[in-house]
């Protein structure tokens, strides 16, 4: 029997949280993991106590055919990223590795290719956490490490890479 790598492992969880979002364009799920421990998880949702969009049955962004990857400020949810920070402390966070899963809402395959947003790759510089992994398909990923996110500061470049 051949186990399922540690990365996919992790990626797995994360693809599983993914399927509690309520974004209607993509379904990010979101793990923080230190010293192979979970530390928190986090789903694409909009903030407690307001209606989401799958339960609104519409999203402002694509009702104003705003591209993905704009104004995120329109956006009702809190992503995956910014909601497994929130549940985390920042001991917990400094040196972790953020693993993220990206499904699509109708046929809920994995969606590769993706990263995290301009405010998120913020977020996560600030909490401390030392690598993202992020999932490509079923087996493959790519590793991040913060620290090119800080040295290649895109928002200096206009290139944002998403």
């Amino acid at each position: 029997m051949e186990r399922v790598s540690k990365e996919n492992y992790y990626l797995d969880i994360a693809q599983t949280v993914a399927e509690r979002g309520t974004c209607l364009r993509r379904l990010f799920g979101a793990i923080i993991v230190k010293n192979d421990s979970i530390v928190s998880t986090g789903y694409a949702g909009a903030p407690r106590g307001r209606k989401n969009c799958c339960d609104l049955k519409f999203c402002y962004r694509q009702q104003l055919n705003i591209p993905r990857g704009e104004r995120y400020e329109l956006c009702r949810s809190v992503h995956a990223e910014q909601n497994a920070i929130i549940a985390a402390s920042r001991d917990e966070m400094l040196g972790a590795t953020l693993y993220l899963a990206c499904i699509d809402p109708e046929t809920h395959a994995i969606l590769g290719g993706t990263n995290s947003c301009p405010m998120c790759k913020r977020t996560i510089i600030n909490s401390g956490i030392e690598r993202v992994v992020i999932r490509d398909t079923k087996d493959d990923y790519r590793v991040i490490e913060v620290r090119e996110w800080i040295e290649d500061d895109d928002s200096l470049s206009g290139k944002f890479g998403y």
